[in-house]
């Protein structure tokens, strides 16, 4: 199988390359991604002897069409993706997460290549803290940025290229990622990388956000079981039961390093910060057979913190320059 992989150089999409190198040795991997500050080429050093690296942009419909058509599979991971750059530049996020989708399904559809679209449970947008319910894939869209709006909007292409072309197409939507590679910027790399450098975590609001976690070797595996079994044209709900509010994330990242679990700073909260996501994962774990290896939080965390600490070359470079970011916008 020759496979094309979009944004394989950021966070979640580069484990999936690991994995898929590591557990699938049939597979021939390319890689596109334009190395923007969230991709880096190093994430691909342990394997870069198995995989072609293409820097470029998933807008760029000629080598979109090149790379589409010497591919029999592609995984979408190519996204902007963080809440609050796209609250304070929204533009990225229409180019990169609307255009740059479109671009591959017209390519898809010309090469009759399978196509798999990675999404988010934001598109949904939030449930209340008390509300018992947890999203499905019949829940009605409800994104409230920027970027839950654009990731929406590209759910939408691909339903429509299924059902108004025939492409073959899946689609999965995932609760919020943990683990390697994940960029500074993101909750639970910037609170690690903040203790390893004796700084206080600091918290949105009061910390009462529920997120969703699951750690990303879990949601990359629940990829491949949606590849080799899921039926064309459906989205999957990928979710590990993992839901932790923030506060509780901290105490417990506060607790591994040995600190007081009361050891952090609350800040203003961001506009419109999205209460609670719950993913109801039964669809995927009844149809295909799935279930997630990282069942305990805790240890996952503990595994993701010790990368952390035995990777500091590669997130180091990345934390001056995002600190420097925030410290130009006041925060």
């Amino acid at each position: 199988m020759r496979l094309l992989v979009t944004g394989g150089a950021g966070f979640i999409g580069s484990n999936f390359v690991h994995q898929t190198v590591r557990e699938r040795p049939d597979v021939e991997v390319t890689v596109i991604d334009a190395l923007t500050y969230a991709g880096d080429r190093t994430s691909l050093a342990p394997v870069a002897d198995r995989v072609t690296l293409v820097e470029g942009d998933i807008t760029d419909g000629e080598l979109v069409d090149r790379l589409v058509g010497e591919s029999d599979l592609v995984v979408h991971f190519a996204a902007e993706s963080h809440n609050d750059n796209s609250l304070s530049n929204p533009w990225p996020f229409v180019q990169t997460n609307l255009i740059g989708t479109y671009t591959l399904l017209e390519a898809v559809r010309k090469h009759g290549v399978r196509y798999h679209h990675i999404s988010t449970d934001e598109v949904y947008g939030d449930l209340e803290l008390d509300d018992p319910a947890k999203f499905t894939a019949e829940t009605p869209y409800n994104p409230s940025s920027p970027y839950s709006s654009t990731k929406a909007g590209s759910d939408l292409l691909v339903r429509a290229w299924a059902r108004s072309f025939g492409i073959q197409a899946t689609i999965s939507n995932c609760s919020n990622n943990y683990g390697p590679y994940q960029h500074i910027e993101k909750f639970i790399p910037r609170q690690i990388t903040n203790l390893v450098d004796g700084v206080k975590p600091r918290l949105y609001g009061k910390g009462e956000n529920v997120r969703d976690w699951i750690h990303v070797e879990d949601h990359n595996s629940a990829v491949w079981a949606i590849i080799d079994q899921g039926r064309s044209g459906e989205t999957y709900l990928i979710g590990a039961d993992g839901e932790k509010n923030n506060l509780e994330v901290v105490q417990t990242l506060l607790e591994i390093f040995g600190f007081d679990k009361d050891d952090f700073d609350h800040v203003k909260d961001r506009p419109g910060h999205d209460m609670r996501y719950a993913i109801d994962s039964s669809k995927l774990r009844t149809e295909l057979g799935w279930e997630p290896r990282y069942t305990d939080f805790r240890s996952g965390l503990e595994a993701t913190v010790e990368w952390y600490k035995a990777n500091e070359a590669w997130w180091r470079p990345a934390k001056a320059a995002t600190e420097a970011k925030y410290a130009a916008a006041g925060h």
